[in-house]
């Protein structure tokens, strides 16, 4: 599975990368099909003003997380969570049918 990440405003220091990848690598363990994903950094003009959009590509429709909090790493743990309860959510329904 390939990561692409961006970070928007500001340049990403290599411990926040290594963390994003360690994090959404993660997931290719609920899905098999993943294509790529795609993470997004960004700074908002927000008190929770870290914001981090995660899109997982996968066959069929895409699945998008965004979330914002006071550090990308709480936003990205919370991205992830959410997406692996989707895909696994997904990979029942393709088991039922």
């Amino acid at each position: 599975m390939e990561i692409k990440v961006q970070s928007v405003k500001f340049d990403a220091d290599q411990k926040l990368l290594d963390f994003v990848d360690k994090k959404v690598g993660k997931i290719e363990k609920f899905y098999d099909n993943i294509v790529r994903t795609d993470v997004t950094l960004s700074l908002i003009s927000d008190h929770a003003n870290k914001n981090v959009k995660i899109r997982v590509c996968i066959p069929g429709n895409d699945i998008i997380v965004e979330r914002s909090a006071s550090r990308f790493e709480d936003a990205v743990v919370d991205c992830v969570d959410v997406i692996n309860k989707q895909l696994v959510s997904r990979k029942e329904k393709q088991r039922q049918k």
